[in-house]
């Protein structure tokens, strides 16, 4: 993405702003219609959690399809993030706005009346296609309406903070939802907003162009798609029975595509996506701590919400309730957070956080079929609210660590990983759990069984509740109880796998991340470290 202050001429500060120049009321009311579509295009990566066991009911799809129909919509979303920045530079950032808008109401229609599990990944495919073609517009257009930098610094917290709340608050409103009405209406709940978008877009906020924005390079675009979605069917090729040759080398084919994609944008004169800026340690290492810290919480968050639902036996509606309080308490920690980061390095208060982290997972891994809810909770109280500072920070590290004029790559950059991470855990942390499910229940099941139960019940949890609905209820029973442990060792066996990856995180962010000053210190943004890793970057 170019920068979103090319049409001016020079970065605009503070310091050089006239008091008509600040935004005002139109601007504040138009970052709530930028804010809103923010927030439910990323409770779109969540809201199916708690809808799986009624989706699995209405479409009986495969465990793998149930893992593409859940994560495509991710993947697609990051894989289209940055070419449609770059487009809606050359479009404009309102109209591409409001154009995503009006497929994503109309697709999730069709979704919600889908009976087909091929249909439906095709339109969560689309749909996340549209949630690319909107965030960046989202974002840029915060840039264009507060030329101010404390005006801007508010403005965007207030969009990070709308979608970490999307991403909390996902299977909550789906709990609601499932308890009034049916998984369908986890669709139809984007169509009110994308219409509030649709009319709102237009008459608050101004249109954005840039007449000097590069081409769009479709062979980039179609290099980043061969690199993602190969490199996540290897993922899940190894939960299944597939040959492991078979899924080694597709996930090789995609890291050969990923290598050619970045040989690509270091000779390209306006690449799509400017992987110079990794040079930048500050850069990289926030974008490198996000995707772990997000990858470990988008696998378990998922794996959390189905134990709650297939082996506690909660109502939809009470395992929303059940969230509830770490959300709540992630709300806490995003105001303390940036305080405490006034005083002492963000690198080491992200660090804290996913130390913490890890003691959440560890408690997982102790987790027991037959009584193990309130330890289950009371680790997920634990592990919620200490991502926030790394999804916190990681934007205002990353824009604000590269020259102005490349503040929009950064802002696409930071975007894209916070999507890409939950997608990646929800692949990778959801194939573990899926092929330790299977391992664990071979020959744990009942004699007797009709075959296609007993096929039903080894392929996933959905599948052995759906199994055991049509059996006597001693043979129901007999059916519940091994798979209920088997999915509970997989939740055991991914916990221990998040756990590495938050560690990791940890030491990444002390290691990579220390240079960085306190917010309040007066040598934040002036840091010399920072400032080098600037000129290495230009």
């Amino acid at each position: 993405m170019t920068d979103d202050n090319d049409d001016e001429g020079s970065p605009m500060s503070a310091a050089n702003l006239s008091p008509e120049s600040r935004a005002g009321r139109r601007e504040w009311i138009g970052l709530g219609v930028l804010v809103l579509p923010s927030m439910l295009l990323f409770m779109m990566l969540t809201i199916l959690f708690l809808a799986i066991p009624h989706m699995a009911a209405d479409l009986a799809p495969s465990s793998t399809e149930m893992l593409w129909i859940l994560d495509i919509y991710g993947f697609l979303m990051a894989g289209f993030l940055v070419a449609m920045g770059t487009l809606a530079d050359r479009i404009g950032r309102r109209k591409l706005l409001v154009i995503g808008a009006a497929v994503f109401g109309v697709v999730s229609i069709l979704a919600a009346y889908t009976d087909e599990p091929a249909m439906m990944i095709l339109w969560r495919a689309i749909l996340g296609i549209a949630a690319a073609t909107q965030m960046p517009s989202t974002l840029g257009l915060i840039f264009t309406m507060f030329r101010d930098a404390k005006q801007r610094g508010i403005a965007i917290g207030v969009w990070a903070a709308g979608i970490s709340a999307g991403v909390a608050l996902g299977p909550l409103l789906s709990g609601i939802l499932l308890e009034a009405f049916t998984w369908r209406a986890t669709f139809l709940v984007a169509v009110p907003v994308m219409a509030v978008v649709v009319i709102g877009a237009p008459l608050l906020l101004p249109e954005h162009r840039d007449t000097n924005a590069g081409r769009l390079d479709l062979v980039s675009v179609l290099l980043l798609l061969a690199t993602l979605l190969p490199f996540i069917y290897g993922i899940k090729a190894l939960a299944k029975d597939d040959p492991l040759a078979v899924a080694l080398l597709t996930v090789a084919v995609g890291l050969g595509f990923g290598a050619w994609f970045v040989i690509r944008q270091l000779r390209s004169d306006a690449p799509l996506l400017d992987v110079r800026l990794f040079a930048n340690r500050t850069v990289s290492g926030a974008l490198g701590v996000f995707i772990l810290a997000a990858s470990a919480l988008g696998g378990v968050y998922l794996l959390f919400t189905q134990y709650l639902q297939l082996v506690a036996d909660l109502s939809p509606l009470e395992t929303g309730l059940a969230i509830l309080p770490g959300a709540a308490l992630l709300v806490v920690v995003s105001v303390v957070a940036p305080i405490i980061a006034r005083r002492v390095r963000p690198g080491y208060v992200i660090a804290f956080g996913l130390a913490v982290q890890v003691i959440g997972y560890l408690m997982l891994t102790q987790v027991e079929s037959t009584s193990g809810l309130p330890l289950l909770i009371a680790s997920f109280i634990v592990l919620y609210p200490a991502v926030n500072p790394a999804m916190a920070f990681t934007t205002d590290l990353v824009v604000g660590s590269v020259p102005p004029e490349k503040a929009g790559a950064g802002s696409g950059l930071s975007t894209t990983a916070n999507d890409l991470g939950i997608s990646l855990g929800v692949a990778l942390l959801g194939s573990i759990g899926i092929a330790a499910y299977r391992s664990e229940i071979d020959g744990t099941l009942p004699s007797g069984l009709p075959a296609e139960a007993a096929a039903s019940a080894k392929d996933s949890m959905d599948g052995a509740v759906a199994a055991a609905g049509a059996l006597p209820a001693d043979l129901s029973a007999a059916v519940l109880e091994p798979a209920r442990a088997a999915f509970t060792s997989g939740l055991n066996l991914a916990a221990i796998v998040a756990a590495v990856i938050a560690a990791a995180g940890a030491i990444l962010a002390a290691v990579r991340l220390r240079h960085v000053p306190p917010t309040g210190s007066a040598k934040a943004g002036q840091d010399s470290d920072t400032k080098s890793d600037e000129a290495e970057t230009v």
